[in-house]
């Protein structure tokens, strides 16, 4: 049948006073709208009027056809109003562009509505921070009367807010919390006229219809998607229980163990982690998650361990490895365990100390008044989730009621003691860092010939250079326990004086950084000790070093080192021992929230000293690390504005933002006030507070707020630093850095185009983008010094653990790091960015990678810690330090259910040169000093070319063999001749050898690359790799258990707890290395001993008791070189900008 090609005379139809004409008109311009529409348009009006007549009987169809008017108008928002007028008629199975253009309308309408009813009912600020920024600060602006509450947005006219999932086209969305008071937003339909139109029950109706057509077709995920985005609870509640239901009704065999609800809640789980970026938003699903594990039959435990770690719920935490234990079987108290070291890798001190305290003990008369108060303490904490730990229906589940584990724990098992020692012991990390430490040991691959050729190329006597050898040391051999180099170079190392000493003394912390056992003992000969007269005790910069590195050693691990450190610094007198006590009490109390050390750091920064002020306002935010501590906050506000000190200003600066950490919506006040107060260098400490406070979330307020400061702020400094905060907020999502600091990256301004490159280095750290190496690789040439610096130093970063065969590139850029260091004409700032990069990309022996979340994807807080510290090298750089504490061993690291090591092997399918350890440089002989070769005139050297050139076609047309015993000695002389020859360059051939020389590099690393490849190509796929070897992240996708042993989850990297199928077989266990390690070897003060010794003879001095001490063995040292005279200073560097610079 032939379609109609005009509508005129349905259109007439319309104006007709009899509906049947009307409604015959609407049957056929419904049918052929699509070709129609443009002769309808001007009668629309009649359309709606039949619509909005309650007499017409064909209302619906009315309303179908002025809804398919205005689609093809793209007015979808009236399309849509009218599409919910017309009932029955819009059918939701029919596909069709019309049909899925509205359902999209309609689902961004329904999120938008109810996102905006239930932000209206808990729009309510949080009590404990609203007054984060007192007005009554001097030079401070009051945001308070600016902002509604801490949880909205910077400033709606200038950062206007998005949906959860952030969607690009906000334009589009019937969304009325994106408007302005009563203005809406272009393309938006108010939400008064929606209430007018009545058309939330249709809206409702459809949505409902939506969601049993999913629950038909089995796509649970689609509707748990759109009620997380409307806050819907109960929608996903009951989409989670229907996929249970209908999983029990069909009767199928589980996929690997899993049903539906339970790859649901995973689902779930990933979504709350990974999109949902509003943190109160993220914990009502995180407990609605622990509500329904209840009815799982198999609640995965680990996913229920990643909820608690993030509400903070201690005394869920306890009750949950309780349950564990006391359900017995290996694979239980393997779950335990494993749970267990995954609290300790995610969570902070002060959370697991009060899970080590609410773990069942035996009854003790002695402790019982404060266990029973501690109960109480616990019970009210707790008062609201324990019903989360209620009896479930299934008993295989790991939860019991709370009335029956305590009648249970009155008296342990032997076992259950034993097995809850073990725990104590992982929570309190001594078994993740001695692992650690031993892996670490037994693979130790760092290249000694780096180091050495970084002595040899740089001064000593100039401490920028020292230090930066020092600093690469640290980080090259970090946690190996390797000090050889200390050791094998005493001369080198007896020239470190002042502050060059304590970053030596401090890189000792870093080389034996969780040696638990043996750190007090390495560290005692250069500990402070007590004045006695007539007697040296040392110089005070190796003390102060010492304190920082037994902080380092320690680090966020409360042990007696905290209150060892703590004791010397409150007995220093000396600024600079304070100074390197406060860095260690930092280091070691991270995140304890310790009022004793915090009022001990307070007492010492009212003495308003500039040199240990900065390192006491770093160590109270370490203290107090994402407490949100009111009174710190209030203290340290009060005092920055107080202090004439820059130094002391910038250290509580990022003391606040270290205090702000994770705290996301709660630090948007403190934010505001920083950003708008006068003074640069606390503008300087709000961008530190931002990055911090929404660190690894990916926030688009947070973004839009830095790339606003980065471009407008009139100081370089926090412009700077604006940008490389991008890095700390993108780092999950590592790919969306390069493009959003492109244009950055080519700015006018030199400390932009540094931000830029740091911000790469952060967010893409390990993970050898190439990218982000296309943007760097053009800065290493930059102009400016520090720039190239920052860019080198980033390079670095992406580049740790790769090898040519993963990256290609990894070989040019070892060899640029190496060019510059040797370089004579290169600057001082390159050349230190040169020597630290040298450590970083061989961390930890090779052995480390830099990452800021950890194995399971939580935020990795001593990492991110680290990683904002070792940004203020700018100003300081003893504190390059910290970036040790981002070094993550890539260990798998296999232990059975007693906490034994086992010697097995697993499966990597992958060849093994693609994941292999690069190789180590090669030691050139041509480094030596060479003869100079003979100069020979151009003429004699035309005339030996012509004899060669006639000698040659002698040989060519001669065919006597006769000859043959004369032609090698022709060969050689030849040879000789072109050689002597080479070396004149006449005037037109002068850039030649040069470009040839290039050439014939590339040409070699071309034909390196294409030997790589054919080895490759050569290797077997699929290798065995023994237990405690190194498995990079990349690798573990890879990685398989087949055998006696498999892991009681899947393998994420660190320490996997193993099942052991065949328990009847005997065992066969890894020996462990650095059990065998003397101990007086790694700090070797008996070798610096004996040099000491020989030059104190020397020089007549009687051989006395202090002179036995490490620490007087330095001091010694640096007074016989005293009179040395000093190399020449590195010029300053210049760059051409308005701005100012705040590089030392």
């Amino acid at each position: 049948m032939v379609g109609l090609t005009s509508a005129v005379g349905l259109v007439g139809f319309l104006s007709e006073p009899d509906p049947e004409l009307q409604i015959f008109a609407l049957r056929k311009l419904n049918a052929e709208i699509d070709s129609l529409w443009p002769e309808v348009v001007g009668s629309v009006g009649e359309v709606e009027a039949l619509y909005e007549d309650p007499q017409f009987p064909e209302r619906e169809l009315a309303a179908l056809v002025a809804s398919k008017v205005y689609y093809n108008l793209q007015e979808y928002n009236e399309s849509m109003v009218f599409a919910l007028g017309a009932g029955k008629l819009f059918d939701l199975d029919h596909e069709g562009e019309f049909e899925d253009t509205i359902i999209s309308k309609c689902v961004d309408t329904y999120i938008a509505l109810s996102d905006a009813a239930s932000t209206n009912e808990t729009s309510q600020p949080p009590a404990q921070l609203n007054t984060a920024f007192p007005s009554t600060t001097n030079g401070a602006s009051n945001t308070s009367a600016s902002l509604a509450s801490p949880t909205m947005p910077f400033s709606q006219a200038i950062l206007p807010s998005k949906s959860l999932l952030s969607r690009e086209d906000s334009t589009t969305t019937f969304d009325p919390s994106l408007q302005g008071g009563n203005v809406p937003l272009p393309g938006a339909l108010p939400s008064s006229r929606a209430q007018e139109r009545g058309i939330q029950g249709p809206l409702q109706g459809i949505i409902d219809q939506l969601f049993e057509r999913c629950f038909r077709e089995k796509r649970y995920r689609q509707v748990v998607g759109i009620a997380v985005e409307a806050r819907k609870f109960d929608v996903i509640r009951r989409a989670i229980l229907r996929a249970n239901q209908d999983e029990k009704a069909e009767n199928k065999p589980r996929n690997n163990g899993a049903g539906q609800a339970e790859e649901l809640l995973e689902y779930l789980l990933g979504i709350c982690m990974d999109v949902v970026q509003e943190r109160g938003l993220r914990q009502e699903l995180l407990r609605l998650i622990l509500d329904l594990l209840r009815d799982v039959p198999s609640p995965d435990v680990f996913s229920i361990a990643k909820c608690i770690v993030y509400l903070n719920e201690h005394s869920m935490a306890s009750k949950l490895l309780a349950d564990l234990v006391e359900s017995g079987g290996p694979r239980r108290l393997a779950e335990a365990y494993q749970i267990a070291f995954d609290l300790f890798d995610n969570s902070s001190q002060e959370f697991l100390k009060k899970v080590r305290e609410g773990l069942p003990k035996d009854p003790e008369p002695s402790t019982s008044q404060p266990t029973d108060e501690m109960e109480e303490d616990k019970a009210e904490d707790a008062q609201e989730t324990d019903r989360l730990l209620s009896e479930s229906d299934a008993p295989e589940a790991p939860f019991s009621s709370i009335n029956n584990a305590t009648e249970k724990r009155e008296r342990l098992t032997p076992e259950a003691k034993r097995a809850f020692d073990s725990i104590r012991d992982i929570l309190s990390g001594i078994k993740s860092i001695q692992l650690n430490l031993e892996f670490l040991y037994r693979n130790n691959h760092a290249d000694v010939a780096i180091l050495n050729k970084l002595k040899d190329s740089l001064e000593a006597r100039n401490s920028i250079f020292h230090t930066a050898v020092t600093l690469s040391c640290g980080f090259m051999n970090a946690g190996t326990m390797n000090a050889n180099f200390f050791r094998d170079n005493l001369d080198w190392l007896g020239k470190a004086v002042n502050w060059s000493k304590f970053t030596a003394t401090a890189a000792l912390g870093v080389i034996h950084r969780g040696d638990l056992d043996n750190g007090q003992t390495l560290l005692k000969p250069y500990l402070p000790k007590d004045p006695v007269e007539g007697a040296n005790t040392g110089s005070v910069y190796s003390q102060g070093g010492s304190l920082y590195a037994m902080g380092l050693i320690y680090a966020n691990h409360e042990t007696f080192a905290l209150d060892l450190i703590r004791d010397h610094f409150k007995k220093a007198t000396e600024e600079v021992v304070q100074h390197g006590g406060a860095l260690g009490l930092g280091v070691a109390g991270m995140a304890t929230g310790d009022e004793g050390i915090y009022e001990d750091l307070k007492a010492v920064l009212w003495t308003d000293s500039a040199l240990n002020g900065e390192a006491v306002g770093i160590a109270m935010g370490l203290i107090m690390l994402g407490t949100g501590n009111f009174k710190a906050l209030e203290d340290m506000i009060r005092y920055a504005h107080d202090t004439q000190h820059e130094k002391i200003v910038r250290g509580l600066g990022l003391g606040m933002a270290l205090i702000m950490y994770g705290r996301q919506e709660g630090a948007d006040e403190l934010v505001n006030g920083l950003l708008d107060d006068p003074d640069p260098i606390l503008r300087y400490g709000g961008i530190q507070t931002l990055a911090l406070a929404y660190c690894g979330t990916g926030s688009n307020k947070a973004v839009r707020k830095l790339l606003h400061v980065a471009v407008s702020d009139v100081s370089d400094d926090v412009r700077r630093y604006a940008v490389m905060s991008l890095g700390f907020i993108l780092f999950r999502k590592p790919k969306s850095v390069p493009r959003m600091v492109e244009l950055l990256s080519e700015s006018y301004n030199p400390h932009v185009r540094y931000g830029a490159a740091m911000a790469l280095g952060i967010s893409c750290a390990g993970t050898g983008l190439d990218e982000a190496i296309d943007l760097l690789e053009p800065m290493i040439k930059d102009p400016t010094d520090f720039v190239r610096q920052g860019a080198l130093i980033a390079l670095s970063m992406i580049m740790v653990q790769q090898n040519e065969a993963m990256n290609p590139k990894v070989g040019t850029i070892r060899k640029t790091l190496t060019k510059a260091i040797g370089d004579r004409h290169e600057d001082a700032m390159t050349k230190f960015g040169s020597a630290i990069s040298l450590g970083i990309i061989d961390a930890g022996g090779r052995n480390c990678t830099i990452s800021l979340q950890t194995q399971t994807g939580n935020l990795n807080m001593s990492g991110i810690v680290g990683m904002v510290v070792f940004t203020q090298y700018w100003y300081w750089f003893p504190l390059t330090h910290f970036l040790s504490l981002s070094f993550t061993p890539t260990s798998v690291i296999g232990l059975e259910k007693d906490l034994e090591v086992p010697n097995f092997k697993f499966y990597s399918a992958t060849r093994p040169s693609l994941f292999d350890y690069p190789p180590e440089q090669e030691t050139k002989t041509e480094d030596a000093p060479e003869k100079v070769k003979t100069a020979v005139l151009s003429t004699t050297a035309q005339a030996k070319r012509r004899a060669q050139k006639k000698e040659r076609q002698q040989r060519h047309d001669s065919m006597d063999v006769d000859h043959t015993p004369t032609a090698p000695k022709g060969v050689e002389a030849g040879d000789k001749m072109d050689t002597d020859g080479s070396a004149v360059k006449t005037e037109g051939e002068s850039e030649k050898p040069e470009d040839e020389k290039k050439d014939g590099e590339e040409a070699k690393d071309s034909d390196k690359s294409e030997t790589l490849k054919k080895r490759m190509e050569k290797e077997k796929v699929g290798y065995n790799l023994d237990n405690m070897s190194r498995v990079l992240p990349a690798q573990l996708k890879f990685v398989s258990f087949h055998g006696r042993y498999e892991p009681v989850k899947k393998p994420t990297g660190g320490v996997i707890l193993l099942h052991d199928t065949t328990p009847e077989e005997p065992k066969v266990l890894l020996e462990m290395k650095k059990a065998k390690k003397p101990t007086q070897a790694a700090a070797a003060p008996e070798t610096l001993q004996d040099r000491v010794d020989a030059a104190m003879a020397a020089q007549g001095h009687s051989d006395g008791g202090g002179a036995a001490e490490a620490a007087g063995v330095l001091t010694a040292i640096d007074e016989g070189g005293e009179g040395d005279s000093d190399a020449e200073m590195p010029h300053e560097f210049e760059y051409h900008s308005d701005g100012e610079h705040g590089e030392e």
